[in-house]
């Protein structure tokens, strides 16, 4: 056999060989998903979610004069009944690339990592296209804007807010959304119901946290 014709099959071998090891990569970065039913989008209030003791105030979310409303807080895989599954790592640091890429959805790099840890091992999608599916369905949702940035304290029921949010939705399901309010009674998530390709669907069971009056804190 020719020098050259070696060569050619040597080289040869090395791309097959390459591509097959770089899919076998690409596959180790992904795990089995997890059994679950649907995906709950949730998407936080930052001026009350700040505004909160306890709350890890970082200035990307709470600084003053940064003016956000509702930021990504997750997108979560539920079950029908009972808690999504949760923590189905391992769960190796979201590249670099794809972090700076969710920063306009999710405001912290540490969320970022903690959502991918928690939540995105559980879907058996890998981290691109995990946080893809996370902008997709942030970008599918209006807020409206007296809700979004409002510029004075609301006080609203929690049907009228979830009447508000579906008529700027008129795709959706009504049954689509729900209200999470924290002990005080202030707005703390805004929750969408999703099928796993993300078309919308009526929420599963269990209703929003909020019982009488949300009280809403304007956009600073």
């Amino acid at each position: 056999m020719s020098t050259k014709k070696t060569l050619a099959i040597f080289l040869m071998c090395l791309l097959v060989f390459g591509a097959a090891d770089a899919q076998a990569r690409k596959k180790a970065r992904q795990t089995p998903a997890a059994v679950f039913s649907y995906y709950l989008l949730s998407l936080s209030y930052a001026p009350d979610f700040c505004a909160q003791p306890a709350a890890n105030k970082d200035p990307r979310e709470c600084g003053a004069g940064r003016r956000i409303g509702f930021v990504v807080h997750g997108l979560w895989p539920q079950a029908d009944s009972g808690r999504g599954p949760e923590n189905c790592g391992p769960a190796r640091p979201v590249a670099q690339d794809i972090v700076r890429a969710t920063l306009r959805y999710i405001p912290t790099e540490s969320l970022i990592q903690h959502e991918w840890a928690t939540h995105g091992t559980c879907t058996g999608l890998s981290a691109e296209v995990y946080f893809t599916f996370v902008g997709r369905a942030r970008d599918m949702v209006r807020i409206p804007a007296e809700l979004n940035a409002p510029a004075r304290q609301l006080r609203l029921n929690p049907e009228e807010i979830v009447a508000r949010i579906a008529s700027a939705n008129p795709s959706f399901p009504r049954g689509a959304f729900r209200l999470s309010c924290y002990s005080d009674g202030e707005l703390q998530e805004v929750r969408i119901s999703l099928n796993k390709d993300l078309t919308p669907r009526v929420y599963g069971s269990g209703g929003g946290s909020c019982r009488t009056t949300v009280l809403i804190r304007p956009v600073y």
